[in-house]
């Protein structure tokens, strides 16, 4: 009869023990595996496992299952099929190829899931029943009652670090990785060192995937679906050859783990800890922040969301409007009446320019023009609110100034304009003072956020007006004001525009208006 070891009831616990005499797993009349070298694993919350020597297995482990899971004192699974009478089971059997220190019983048994239907003959042997211990301390506690308190991942992180000291584990480092939906970073970076007892954020560019100290890291390894990492950084013939692991042992380390942390959407992020602790990690430390990683996970990706939403909103919307709508302006007629100056600039010669360059070659044009006018509008104040084929749509909001906001979307018309000369391509602008309703219009399920008015209507005119006159800015008479470097146009009529507008050319160069 198996007897299991004694073990405290306390903190997480891993355990393997031999099975005595023969045991046998089968499906129906067919002999999976018989062995009398089989070995039971009991571990905290789970069912025993019982593993059997790959030699006593009886059918083909049928390799090519992309599946892979990580324990922190098991080390990562491999998964296989079986073949079964005809019928293919998937991802019906496991193994530990390279068991981590705590579980070298298991290396290189296979154990099967719940799902591959097996009956387990354990002979004159009786397993215990399931453990459910006690995880309970202050991490656990902290993470029920206080955690929920923060209100950014720095923050959260600093604050898990304390913990994890306090409930006992030594830790000297945490790294969180989180990737994150931006258009110019690829995702934050928590690194929490316990002698500054801070916490350093850094927000990493696309550019990290190429990057020498990131394609050779236990970062891509877990985040690419690898499973997870434990190395003993006093091995003398480590698992793994990370140049991050030489440098940590260099600073006194002598225990590592990076465990992936699947967000809800699938997508895979990275904890990694470090401890300098003579006897590193123990089992019942991994177990503890094992079995609180899915809670952990959770509150970095609220944190992580709440930046998305942000990022995308300022990404597709402007940092103004995106501020608006996280701030509860969701509904369609939700807005402001405001007094803004408001600039429409239209690439020249888009259509012969897209029938005669390649599309490469005029998608890199396209971004150039776009880019050059959002980052000069952002510069004087204003923001853009948005791409409309080959055309931008920007709005200056009055502040405490109206006049202020006109000359705002003058200079930065004029900026437009002497950068467009440098950048290869030519572009028309138009604009008008007034007021606009800056919110929501759209139907009930698809809203935009944008101006509507009249003056957005005649900057459009405006700019259609330089086009045909080969006028690079025109803007109207309540821009202007009394600006000296303007060609006066007189009022010129525009289409669906019941009134004729008093418009200018901005600037006179070598006595042609530009």
């Amino acid at each position: 009869m198996n007897v299991p070891a004694k073990h405290s009831e306390t903190g997480y616990q891993i355990h393997v023990s031999p099975l005595v005499g023969r045991v046998q797993a089968r499906r129906g009349n067919t002999v999976i595996a018989e062995s009398a070298n089989a070995r039971v694993m009991y571990e905290t919350r789970l069912a025993p496992a019982v593993y059997f020597p790959r030699d006593d297995i009886k059918v083909e482990l049928l390799e090519g299952s992309d599946l892979m899971t990580f324990c922190p004192f098991k080390g990562t699974a491999t998964y296989y099929d079986l073949e079964i009478d005809g019928e293919r089971i998937e991802n019906a059997a496991w193994s530990y190829e390279r068991a981590l220190p705590e579980s070298r019983e298991i290396e290189g048994f296979v154990g099967f899931m719940p799902h591959a239907g097996l009956v387990m003959d354990l002979g004159i042997n009786t397993l215990s029943g399931d453990r459910d211990g006690n995880i309970s301390g202050p991490l656990p506690d902290w993470l029920l009652r206080y955690a929920a308190s923060y209100d950014s991942a720095d923050a959260f992180t600093k604050a898990f670090a304390h913990k994890l000291l306090e409930q006992g584990i030594q830790v000297s480092r945490i790294s969180v990785m989180i990737w994150s939906l931006h258009p110019l970073i690829v995702g934050k970076n928590y690194v929490w060192n316990r002698d500054k007892n801070d916490v350093a954020t850094y927000a990493p560019s696309y550019e990290l995937h190429d990057h020498p100290a990131f394609v050779n890291s236990p970062l891509r390894h877990v985040a690419n679906g690898l499973g997870g990492i434990r190395q003993r950084l006093g091995d003398t013939a480590p698992e793994h050859d990370f140049p991050v692991l030489d440098d940590l042992k260099g600073e006194g380390a002598t225990d590592y783990v990076a465990m992936p942390m699947t967000f809800s959407d699938g997508r895979v992020h990275v904890l990694t800890m470090a401890s300098d602790h003579e006897d590193g990690f123990s089992t019942s430390d991994l177990g503890l922040v094992f079995e609180c990683s899915s809670a952990i996970s959770r509150f970095y990706e609220v944190f992580m969301q709440k930046e998305n939403a942000q990022s995308l909103l300022e990404t597709y919307v402007g940092k103004r409007s995106g501020a608006r709508v996280l701030g509860g302006d969701i509904r369609r007629g939700d807005g402001d009446e405001i007094d803004a100056a408001i600039m429409f600039c239209d690439l020249r010669d888009s259509s012969r320019l897209a029938e005669t360059m390649t599309r490469d070659a005029y998608l890199a044009l396209l971004n150039r023009f776009f880019e050059t006018v959002t980052e000069t509008v952002q510069a004087h104040g204003g923001e853009v609110l948005k791409f409309i084929g080959d055309a931008v749509l920007a709005v200056f909001p009055v502040g405490s100034d109206a006049r202020s906001a006109c000359e705002q979307a003058m200079s930065a018309a004029r900026d437009i304009r002497e950068r467009s000369q440098s950048e290869a391509f030519r572009c028309a602008i138009g604009m008008d003072f007034g007021r606009v309703t800056f919110g929501n219009v759209g139907s009930r399920e698809r809203l935009d956020f944008t101006v509507i008015g009249q003056a957005a209507n005649v900057a459009a005119r405006l700019c259609d007006l330089g086009k045909s006159r080969d006028l690079d800015i025109v803007a109207s008479e309540a821009v202007v004001g009394g600006s000296e470097n303007a060609a006066e146009l007189g009022p010129v009529e525009l289409r669906n525009v019941t009134q004729p507008i008093e418009c200018y050319a901005l600037s006179v160069i070598d006595g042609r208006t530009t």
